[in-house]
């Protein structure tokens, strides 16, 4: 609309402009070493995520579909063995572990956090479950404590996806220690992002991480002898030297973010908004890092007030509009619509607003303004 200023969904044009002479510096000593893949940059960049996750190993690789595809291969497992997830995340969840030979099976969400339903778990645990696999979703935490119990009692193991929530904290407990495996994405929009695809998985078994460093270089542990059939899901060390300089700024990020959810949740209440949309919640005992800020609102109202949105130059994207057991690549696992009501509903419910460390509280406002504008006309 004419005479306002647009609100992107996320905006890296500000961070980059910040970060450009140090994100100058280390592109050039990359290009002037000529190690353009994996070298001295990851190893380094795997060293400081690891400490930065509290971990012992990390394993950077070429996204973070590739990462859940290296944990998920580390496990030894069985052709069509069963890995537990919830049906509400990105598509990478569950098509890793099918490109892996297994089976995704799904578990309802809990309404509030959007994280898998820990008390429906045990009941799809069968003779052929291998793993657990909580997605930590639009930054916070899944409720990790009966997860972990389950897990101990049936001999399971856990494989984080934590590629929206590096950092992120469960009763003071990092991700990347609340299970055997933790994946990380650094996708652009990542809170931790580069410049192109990349990711890692970080870990404190030896054998896995053993593993998945020989994956990630087509199954090789020595060159040229190849022990597993694995791929090339090297990372780039421009990539890597990229995230280095990212991940001195992150927890000041975090930052940005936490700021940033409680100013919307501010306007949002000043506004008398909240008899239209329900605000997302940040629940006890939990450091949430907001990668995305997720309202709900009524699903007859939804998809008009993203055209509004649209309308008047603010950002907006629903994450997600079909849950996995309705993609149609994966309707061969015999799913069927209605199978998991909450997910469903979620999907027809969402609605993310513009997040960004970077966010002013005059973007903000100008948002809430127009939500308010759609629901109070």
């Amino acid at each position: 609309m004419a005479g306002h200023t647009a609100v992107p969904l996320v905006d890296l044009v500000g961070q980059y402009a910040y970060l450009k002479p140090e994100i100058e510096k280390v592109v050039c000593r990359v290009l002037e070493s000529c190690q353009a893949i994996m070298g001295p940059e990851v190893a380094a960049l795997e060293n400081e995520v690891a400490a930065y996750c509290h971990t012992k190993f990390a394993v950077g690789c070429s996204s973070g579909s590739d990462a859940i595809l290296l944990a998920v291969l580390a496990l030894n497992a069985q052709p069509d063995d069963e890995i537990i997830m919830p049906p509400f995340t990105f598509f990478a969840t569950a098509g890793s572990v099918v490109r892996a030979g297994l089976k995704p099976v799904f578990v309802d969400i809990d309404p509030v956090s959007f994280n898998i339903d820990p008390y429906k778990i045990e009941e799809k645990i069968t003779p052929r479950t291998r793993a657990i696999m909580p997605v930590h979703l639009f930054g916070q935490c899944a409720e990790m404590n009966p997860i972990r119990e389950l897990a101990k009692k049936h001999h399971l193991v856990i494989i984080e996806d934590a590629a929206q929530s590096i950092g992120a904290e469960y009763h003071g407990v990092r991700t990347g220690q609340l299970g055997d495996m933790s994946c990380l994405s650094f996708y652009p929009s990542k809170n931790l992002g580069t410049y192109g695809d990349a990711g890692m998985t970080v870990t404190d078994n030896p054998t896995y991480a053993a593993k998945m460093k020989a994956l990630r270089v087509h199954g090789s542990e020595i060159k040229y002898y190849h022990k597993y059939l694995g791929w090339n899901a090297r990372l780039d060390a421009l990539h890597a030297a990229i995230l280095r300089v990212k991940l001195q700024y992150l927890d000041r990020w975090t930052q940005g973010r936490q700021e940033a959810a409680a100013r919307y949740d501010r306007l949002i209440q000043a506004k008398n908004l909240d008899r239209y949309l329900t605000r997302p919640r940040a629940l006890p005992e939990r450091r949430h890092v907001w990668n995305q800020y997720v309202i709900r609102v009524e699903e007859t109202k939804r998809d008009p007030l993203v055209a509004h949105l649209k309308e008047n130059q603010i950002g907006c994207e629903i994450y997600y509009p079909l849950c996995l057991h309705e993609q149609e690549c994966l309707k061969f696992l015999g799913n069927r619509k209605g199978d998991y009501p909450i997910a469903e509903q979620a999907t027809r419910e969402v609605l993310a607003l513009p997040m960004f460390p970077e966010i002013t509280e005059q973007q903000q406002d100008r948002v809430t303004d127009v939500l308010a504008q759609f629901f109070q006309k």
